[in-house]
């Protein structure tokens, strides 16, 4: 039984997450608490093995509450706040103290989305309730500076060789743990790294924006939202924009570039790790690197099975250092990958194969 706390200041709120829970054999409501300092009281109290937690509360908001459990009685917290949609940058701020995932919510249509929400919110509470805090989630994050980086190089063409290399470009997917993992990972490649990287992390539409700004001043490579026809550079990491999905393609048959598109149909996942990864294994047979990190389901396998035929080649981030062991699980159970890795290792080995 999966005992949960529910912090929210809103009455409305704090029944209508409790009933959808509870409509759930396997979840147990053990409390809720109105503020942070309630919160913090109940969590030593109480003991739940998971909290959902609002950002905007009397007393002592979210963020607060969320830096003194993590420093105090460390337990795994969703961030379930109207403001994880319109406010960004204070979600991203709470994966970075120690918040495992967060799920957007929209008072004004809740009526609308919570069908969807209920079915979102039991998965995750389930999955990260059974894998309890990952090894190294409080180590702190580097903090943002000034970063000159380098000039852009000319833009990567798909017919020319990068003479004894054997890679062409880094293909990176992920999604729940993957803020953490990616911040864990970039900021650790030097400045002259000789490859493109682009990336696909599930993340709603205004929030790869900030976060790729975040990414880009702790990183001494450049990082930014992709946008339609952005040319493929060396030391340029594409992070996909959220509620799309990001394809490499040739243009005039010699430059590489990006294009954005919704295909609703094909993808479950939004941007849509499978998605890139099949169009990496087309442009760069034999010559890209495939990283799946932590996440939920198995988004990516068919992408980077494709990959590996062409003769590319695969890391997989290690369970030990995963918030949900989901989609590098599919990979290595599917015997594609050619590392399993820490994730404290994924950088170093990531230029090591450059």
């Amino acid at each position: 039984m999966v005992k949960v706390l529910i912090v929210d200041d809103s009455a409305f709120m704090r029944s209508a997450l409790s009933n959808m829970l509870r409509s759930d054999p396997e979840i147990q409501i053990v409390g809720v608490a109105r503020d942070g300092l309630e919160a913090i009281e109940k969590i030593v109290q109480l003991k739940p093995d998971i909290v959902t937690m609002d950002v905007e509360m009397p007393r002592m908001d979210g963020i607060s509450a969320l830096r003194h459990i993590m420093a105090t009685t460390p337990v795994p917290v969703i961030m379930v706040s109207s403001l994880a949609t319109e406010g960004a940058h204070t979600t991203l701020e709470a994966l970075e103290i120690g918040a495992v995932d967060f799920i957007p919510k929209n008072l004004s249509d809740l009526s609308l989305n919570i069908l969807r929400l209920k079915e979102v919110l039991i998965d995750k509470i389930k999955q990260l309730a059974r894998r309890g805090l990952p090894r190294r989630n409080f180590r702190p994050s580097p903090r943002p500076s000034l970063v000159n980086h380098a000039p852009s190089a000319a833009p990567i063409a798909v017919a020319r060789t990068t003479g004894d290399r054997r890679m062409g470009l880094i293909a990176i997917g992920t999604s729940t743990g993957g803020p953490k993992a990616l911040q864990e990972i970039l900021p650790n490649l030097p400045k002259d790294f000789p490859l493109p990287i682009v990336i696909a992390q599930h993340m709603p539409p205004n929030f790869t924006g900030p976060f790729a700004e975040r990414l880009n001043q702790l990183s001494k490579i450049e990082v930014r939202e992709a946008k339609e026809g952005d040319a493929l550079r060396v030391g340029l990491a594409l992070l996909a924009p959220g509620g799309g999905h990001m394809r490499i393609v040739r243009k005039r048959g010699i430059e590489t570039t990006v294009t954005i598109s919704e295909d609703r149909e094909n993808f479950i996942y939004r941007p849509s790790v499978d998605a890139l990864m099949l169009s990496v294994a087309q442009l760069f047979p034999g010559r890209a690197l495939g990283v799946i990190l932590t996440g939920m389901g198995n988004d990516g396998a068919k992408g980077l099975a494709e990959l590996k035929k062409t003769g590319g080649r695969i890391f997989a981030q290690n369970e030990e250092t995963c918030v949900v062991y989901g989609m590098p699980k599919a990979v290595v159970d599917a015997g594609i990958a050619d590392k399993v890795l820490p994730l404290e290792d994924i950088a170093g080995e990531i230029v090591n194969s450059a």
